[in-house]
């Protein structure tokens, strides 16, 4: 069955055009949602969202970009919506450690180790995921969709709906401050 296909038989309802849709896209979803949030139980309530809201909105989709591209920036914008929920979470467990709150709960990330690295190569994953954070967001997303996604250039263009341009300098600037971020870490262990 042709994606074209696919979509009108979700649009239509379809239960088993819906599972040959997850089989097909959930590790895509997962592992996008797994390169920005950097936690796999997250990851995998953003997976969930994402496919509950292709089912309820797939009715919607007009077919005037790729399907992939409408996919992605469900993923990203759902992926985005949970780091703010999450910030804004610490930032209320702060105001309620100063006033000595009784119910504490972690703030400190634990370190991410994304499953799809090498073991050898864990450490200097583990301390490029820990620079990306501190990318603002645009400039993640596109690093992200670029050098784990294996996205081209006009494609995260079109999940950004930015355009070509933009998306070119977002990748330069993100590659720019991972370099003076990593610099330090790079020179401290000889690499």
């Amino acid at each position: 069955m042709n994606q074209p296909e696919l979509i009108a038989q979700l649009q239509q309802g379809d239960g088993q055009a819906f599972k040959k849709l997850v089989d097909e896209w959930q590790d895509m979803v997962y592992n996008t949602a797994l390169s920005i949030v950097q936690h796999e139980d997250d990851a995998d309530d953003i997976t969930q969202d994402v496919f509950i809201q292709v089912y309820q909105s797939v009715s919607s989709f007009k077919g005037e970009s790729k399907f992939s591209t409408w996919l992605y920036r469900i993923v990203v914008s759902k992926s985005l919506d949970h780091l703010k929920k999450k910030k804004r979470k610490k930032r209320f467990a702060f105001v309620q450690s100063l006033f000595g709150s009784a119910s504490e709960e972690e703030i400190h990330p634990e370190e991410f180790n994304h499953p799809g690295v090498l073991m050898e190569n864990r450490e200097r994953a583990a301390e490029l995921f820990k620079a990306m954070q501190q990318l603002p967001d645009n400039q993640r997303i596109a690093f992200t969709l670029h050098k784990l996604e294996s996205q081209k250039h006009q494609d995260i263009a079109a999940i950004m709906n930015l355009s070509l341009t933009a998306v070119e300098s977002l990748i330069a600037r993100a590659k720019g401050n991972l370099r003076k971020i990593l610099e330090t870490y790079y020179t401290k262990n000889n690499f």
